[in-house]
């Protein structure tokens, strides 16, 4: 297992810096998620722990060691991609143990490294079928398989589940994360699939810019966001905004100056935004509530309902409700906030409280 220090990293390519002044430690044995939008970095600083992107400024150091001018090879970490890239014409045993193939080890270790791997990862009995005669998820199991033979003290993710279906990616999630346990290494995955990253992860990297945004647990996200940007992109469905002002020692909503009745809040005179997530959002019949509003949608979705009310002053707002409710478009009514679950923001986008 390694430990993995990240001191003041920097990459820019010519005037662009794409990773600014990241500094991370992940402990042994954690399983760390690194998450944000297209174009946050995320990928770039996972090949910079790879060795396979150089390092403009700051160390990487696993183990004590600093490793920014050691190759990939010589790191001691097995990195998974998006793509599978297994040999087509060799069988699942030859692409699991072909790195050992290379460095020539002995047949009877090599084969005694894959069948173990093999066990792990439910692919006993498909050591003698070509890549084309498997499925998606099998393949991606081969391609892990191949980087458990190697051993290594850490394992890195390149956004391993984006080239498979809904099904076949809530399978593979479960075998990670059964891997996790298993095997107890240091794991380092790249997703902007924040359900990947809620379900998957010990603690969370949010990324935007290159910049880190929070690191924590995923509840301690989902609970205490740092900032508007964390709030909005961890949770499904996203977290409701209503732009605030202070007025007359009142929160009210900033169109239209009505009054928001709800207890004092901490922070709240400094507040331009008050978030809070759909399923802290109750309807309630019209003229009751903290707001009014229509209902414009109901998604029903089975166990969950969502049903989206159009308020005046607020815009579209979002609750999450029993799959059951009775609301149907064109209704009114009202909307009742819990005030122990209210996040309040200030014209930078921090958390108030």
């Amino acid at each position: 297992m390694a430990r993995i220090d990240i001191v003041d990293l920097c990459k820019r390519f010519g005037n662009i810096e794409v990773i600014s002044n990241v500094n991370l430690s992940f402990e042994e044995g954690e399983f760390i998620v690194l998450v944000g939008p297209s174009g946050c970095g995320k990928s770039t600083l996972l090949r910079m722990i790879a060795g396979l992107e150089s390092i403009t400024k700051g160390d990487i150091i696993m183990n004590d060691q600093r490793v920014n001018d050691l190759p990939p090879r010589d790191r001691n970490i097995a990195m998974v991609f998006q793509s599978y890239a297994l040999y087509p014409h060799m069988n699942v045993e030859r692409n699991m143990g072909f790195s050992m193939e290379i460095k020539r080890t002995p047949p009877d270790t090599r084969r005694q490294h894959v069948d173990k791997a093999a066990a792990i990862l439910g692919l006993g009995s498909l050591m003698e079928r070509l890549p084309k005669a498997l499925s998606g998820g099998q393949r991606q199991r081969v391609a892990m398989g191949r980087a458990i033979v190697r051993d290594p003290s850490a394992f890195l993710f390149d956004e391993p589940l984006s080239n498979l279906d809904a099904a076949l990616r809530v399978e593979m999630r479960l075998e990670i994360a059964r891997l996790h346990q298993r095997l107890g290494s240091t794991m380092v995955y790249v997703t902007h699939d924040q359900v990947e990253a809620l379900t998957l992860a010990d603690r969370i990297v949010v990324l935007d810019h290159g910049v880190v945004q929070q690191v924590g647990t995923p509840m301690e996200l989902y609970e205490s966001p740092a900032n508007r940007f964390v709030a909005r992109f961890i949770g499904s469905p996203t977290m409701n905004l209503i732009e605030v002002a202070m007025e007359d020692q009142q929160l009210t909503m900033k169109s239209t100056h009505s009054a928001i009745p709800l207890p004092a809040l901490v922070g709240a005179e400094s507040a331009t935004q008050l978030g809070i997530r759909p399923e802290h959002l109750e309807p309630m019949p019209a003229g009751k509530g903290h707001v009014q509003g229509e209902v414009e949608v109901v998604e029903r979705l089975g166990s969950d309902s969502f049903v989206y009310v159009q308020v005046p002053g607020a815009g579209r707002l979002l609750s999450r409700c029993n799959g059951n409710t009775r609301l149907q478009a064109g209704e009114a009514v009202g909307l009742s906030l819990d005030p122990a679950h209210l996040h309040l923001f200030d014209e930078k986008g921090q958390a108030l409280r």
